[in-house]
């Protein structure tokens, strides 16, 4: 059994062994958490010759065991099984994070399917046993949370900061926000229905809070942190 977490990789150093289209969606996704991504293979997919990303090296050669200096976690991304294990043995000689695609019995982490919705991450895993499995109930989920989720967060987060700006204690936050939820803030977001919104807001929060301007203090926020990244 896996003991689920979610890591914090933001500016960590990751490495992906590998160069196809495994290796390719596994280095995506590290960038996306905005890590900082190696990835070593004598040949590259088209996919990974054409990803341009700031955080990304890529080495043109095949994998050393002094690749994983410095390093955070490894992802074995190959179709060479002696390769992958090789990789493992020295990613466990290292107390690293290791994990190798596909084969879960050599990885000490397990990476689940996941659905993201802005600051919303479902994770689902069937601890290896049966990856298209957690395929297929990960695109269920997928329609049954949409974008609206994302906004949801995004309105809630900016809440709180306002809140703590105006010197309210943290402890009486929860009853404001679970009236919120309470309130069918969410049917209202998917609903694009502004006036209840604000209605609501004004209802549980008072004056001063408003959907339009919350939200532009989450873009502001969301280009100040990119432009210092």
């Amino acid at each position: 059994m896996f003991y689920p977490v979610n890591l914090d990789i933001k500016n960590r150093h990751c490495l992906v062994v590998g160069g196809g289209a495994v290796a390719s969606r596994k280095a995506k996704t590290l960038l996306e958490c905005e890590a900082v991504v190696t990835v070593v293979s004598p040949d590259f997919s088209d996919v990974l010759e054409k990803m341009e990303h700031p955080s990304l090296t890529r080495v043109l050669r095949p994998y050393q065991t002094k690749d994983l200096d410095g390093k955070f976690l490894v992802i074995g991304a190959t179709n060479d099984e002696q390769l992958n294990r090789r990789v493992n043995a020295d990613a466990e000689a290292r107390n690293m994070l290791c994990n190798i695609a596909d084969v879960p019995d050599i990885c000490n982490f397990i990476l689940p399917s996941i659905i993201r919705r802005g600051d919303l991450c479902i994770a689902v895993s069937t601890s290896g046993k049966s990856p298209a499995f957690a395929k297929q109930l990960r695109k269920e989920l997928e329609k049954t949370f949409g974008d609206e989720y994302a906004l949801f967060l995004a309105l809630m987060g900016a809440i709180r900061k306002k809140l703590l700006r105006e010197a309210h204690a943290p402890e009486a936050h929860k009853p404001l926000f679970e009236k919120l939820i309470k309130g069918d803030l969410l049917k209202m977001i998917k609903n694009n229905d502004r006036i209840a919104i604000n209605q609501l807001l004004a209802e549980v929060l008072g004056r001063g809070y408003t959907y339009d301007e919350l939200l532009l203090s989450v873009a502001g926020e969301n280009k100040a942190n990119a432009a210092s990244s």
